[in-house]
């Protein structure tokens, strides 16, 4: 069998999910920490909107890409996935971004075509790439994307907990990533 198609999302999927959280900290002059909490606390506490979030964001984006650091196993996991899948990552980041994505992720050894959409909307790149399985941490992006019958794995963090709609598999790490994707591609292969 061919290989398939796996799509993945940069930001808190291949990345740590606080990774903006040192940055916010010395900004807003806030002491967060996170916890795999719902981020929404702190934008709570500290009467965030999402524009003036938004508004810190631009001024730090590409430190805070620079500097992230990646998730445990990712970089393990997306090799040995190279075996039976095409690999293109699908990141909202904007295209001003792409130089430090590029270098990022072949800093940590896990490069491969990547697109830079500015939007949270990935189903039109997802169905050109013909996605056979998305990885992603947006679940209102998850959501999108089944809509448009993409498999997607939904990897935890804790700004996605708020709803598990069934069609959507939720893995914890990216072990758990890359069983599934293992399990799906085989399955695939012996019908």
């Amino acid at each position: 069998m061919k290989k398939i198609n796996l799509c993945i999302d940069i930001d808190s999927t291949v990345t740590m999910p606080d990774y903006w959280v040192p940055y916010a900290n010395d900004y807003f002059g806030t002491n967060y920490h996170y916890h795999d909490d719902t981020v929404e606390s702190y934008f709570i506490e500290n009467k965030f909107t999402n524009e003036k979030f938004d508004g810190f964001y631009h001024l730090f984006a590409k430190d805070m890409h620079r500097t992230a650091k990646i998730r445990p196993y990712a970089a393990e996991a997306i090799n040995n996935l190279r075996e039976f899948c095409n690999i293109y990552y699908v990141t909202a980041r904007e295209k001003n971004i792409e130089p430090i994505t590029i270098q990022w992720l072949k800093d940590h050894d896990v490069y491969s075509d990547v697109y830079h959409l500015g939007s949270f909307y990935k189903n039109q790149k997802a169905k050109e790439l013909n996605c056979h399985v998305f990885i992603e941490d947006n679940l209102e992006t998850a959501k999108n994307l089944v809509e448009d019958s993409i498999k997607v794995l939904l990897i935890d963090t804790g700004f996605n907990r708020y709803e598990n709609p069934d069609q959507i598999v939720r893995v914890f790490n990216w072990q758990e990533a890359h069983e599934k994707i293992s399990y799906h591609y085989h399955s695939l292969k012996n019908n």
